[in-house]
Formats: structure tokens, sequence, C-alpha cells
């Protein structure tokens, strides 16, 4: 084998088993462990979480789109 392709295939290796490994860093290790003071409220049930993360966005996105469009049908004078 000539270095060149020694090289691409130790890269290569260093990659994939950088890419295998971040997975594995990132879970948490004491996910279970509660901590001081840590005091976890009620779930959520499935409406207050489209309210909250589908519903309310949409909302805010219009309020503003409105507030722009009127903005600037108002700056425009013909």
């Amino acid at each position: 084998m000539s270095d060149k392709v020694k090289k691409n295939a130790l890269r290569a290796g260093t990659v994939t088993v950088g890419a295998a490994l971040l997975p594995l860093l990132s879970t948490p290790a004491f996910a279970l462990t509660r901590d001081d003071g840590d005091q976890p409220g009620s779930g959520l049930s499935v409406l207050d979480t489209l309210g909250l993360y589908v519903a309310a966005p949409l909302v805010l996105f219009l309020v503003i789109a409105g507030l722009v469009t009127l903005g600037d049908k108002r700056g425009k004078k013909s």
C-alpha cells in the first residue's frame, strides 16, 4: 500500500471511530440519579405540549407577520 492510501485509511478510521464515540460520550451518565433540590413537576399532556410547541409559535409568527405587513402598508403612500 502506498503512503497516500494508508494516510486516507487512517483518516477514515479516525473519523469513523470519532463519530461512533460521540453519541456514547454525550449520553447522561447518571440520568436516573436525582440531584439535591431536584423537584420535577408533573408532565405535560398531549394538548399542553401541542399548544406550547406548535400553536404558540404559529400564533406568534402570525402576529409578527401581520404587524410587519401592516407597517409596510402604512409606510407606502401612492
